[in-house]
């Protein structure tokens, strides 16, 4: 009995210290979440069985017509009536097949017509995929964003408590007034609901990357990890627009629609051909006993001659070629403004990380000396403080527009240009 009350109590305190640390699992990289974004996303896996559904497609394309037998039985007597004859005796059997012959290269066209419909439902999943994985890195990088808000939030609460706790202690010797203690406990409050709305963020940017992963990890187990800096070396705009070009699968989606519209002008033309329908036929017919014949049948194409099939697929082509100059036009929209918006945040960021932020910091930390010893008034401390916060807020927000930016650029690359 000892013995299992002794193997109860580790159980026990096994559980305790696995819920102190929460299950945690570890913190996935932005490589493990887009590895698990593409095994778990239905909308991706969707898009994936439309491939495979069109290449299924190509399979009919190529399938021969199906030739048709016709078998007669004819002439059977069985009725007493007239001279006494058998059943048989006027029996005619009779059999006839005949095939259709499709000339000028139809089931190839068709063919060819499915493949290229399957290369446009490729490239349009690649398309689903680059904005599905723009919303992913979006979801990612805000929740980078707010673990580095909750870290800074945390960090200005305890110096602020430390500062608090210096500030007691120097009113319970008489070194300040009883209303400036005031003051400084009121303005904890600020921190605190710094602390408390970043730890919310933190939770619903978790929430929407945990959806788009199709994930049913708790929340407070799920975890993610990556630089969040930003850096000042760009691709130049004429390597980024020649990128887009080569990349983007929208664009070549659009050009793969100008080859199929092609193809299938192709294939109105031959469809308006004529296909000869080749028959043969045997039976029997007394008194001969047996014979066979052949035949040869084909439309004629007078009034249909499949012309308006032909027009249609004239006008389809010049459709898609249209619809490639607006591609391509949108293609260089998206990377001039996008590129443009990660310049100006790289602009902004470089003196807050080159002066400002070690400003704020001297000043708050001289401030804060100075009003420790008496040579500063409160309101120069809390005035410091306020912007030594303000400054670390806005540079981190700095930060995830430049990510966002270089998110949106990859989205108008169609690749990562910026990792």
């Amino acid at each position: 009995m000892r013995q299992a009350f002794r193997w109860l109590w580790f159980g026990l305190l096994a559980v305790v210290v696995l819920a102190e640390t929460g299950w945690a699992q570890k913190a996935l990289t932005w490589q493990e979440v887009q590895d698990r974004f593409h095994a778990n996303n239905p909308t991706l896996r969707a898009g994936q069985i439309g491939i495979d559904e069109s290449r299924a497609e190509e399979i009919t394309a190529y399938l021969r017509p199906n030739p048709n037998l016709t078998i007669t039985a004819d002439q059977i007597a069985p009725f007493p009536a007239g001279p006494a004859h058998g059943a048989f005796a006027y029996f005619l059997p009779w059999a006839e097949g005949n095939y259709l012959l499709e000339r000028r290269n139809k089931r190839e066209l068709r063919l060819e017509s499915a493949q290229q419909a399957t290369k446009i439902a490729v490239s349009s999943q690649a398309d689903l995929e680059r904005n599905l994985l723009f919303n992913l890195r979006m979801a990612f990088i805000q929740t980078l964003l707010e673990k580095a808000v909750l870290d800074l939030a945390q960090e200005n609460l305890a110096y602020y408590d430390r500062v608090l706790n210096v500030s007691r202690e120097k009113y319970r010797v008489g070194g300040i007034a009883k209303v400036d203690l005031d003051r400084l406990e009121l303005q904890r409050v600020t921190y605190e609901s710094d602390l408390q709305t970043a730890e919310v963020n933190l939770r619903t940017a978790r929430i929407q990357l945990l959806a788009l992963l199709n994930d049913r990890t708790p929340v407070d187990q799920f975890e993610v990890s990556g630089p969040f800096d930003f850096s000042d070396q760009l691709p130049s705009l004429a390597d980024v627009r020649q990128s887009a070009l080569d990349t983007r699968p929208d664009l070549r989606a659009a050009l793969q629609a100008v080859e199929k519209a092609q193809t299938d002008h192709r294939l109105a033309w031959a469809n308006g051909s004529t296909d000869p329908t080749i028959g043969f036929d045997f039976g029997r017919n007394p008194p001969i006993d047996a014979y066979f014949g052949v035949n040869v049948s084909f439309p004629l194409r007078i009034f249909d001659r499949n012309q308006g099939e032909k027009q249609r697929t004239q006008l389809d082509i010049g459709r898609n070629e249209q619809l490639v100059q607006a591609s391509r036009a949108q293609v260089f929209s998206d990377v001039d403004s996008a590129y443009a918006t990660v310049s100006s945040a790289v602009i902004l960021l470089k003196p807050y990380k080159d002066r400002y932020l070690k400003q704020a910091t001297n000043v708050r930390d001289t401030i804060e000396f100075s009003f420790q010893h008496g040579a500063a008034s409160l309101l120069d401390f809390l005035n410091a403080q306020a912007d030594y916060r303000m400054v670390q807020v806005t540079y981190l927000n700095l930060i995830g527009s430049y990510l966002d930016a270089a998110n949106q650029l990859n989205l108008a690359v169609g690749r990562e240009v910026i990792q």
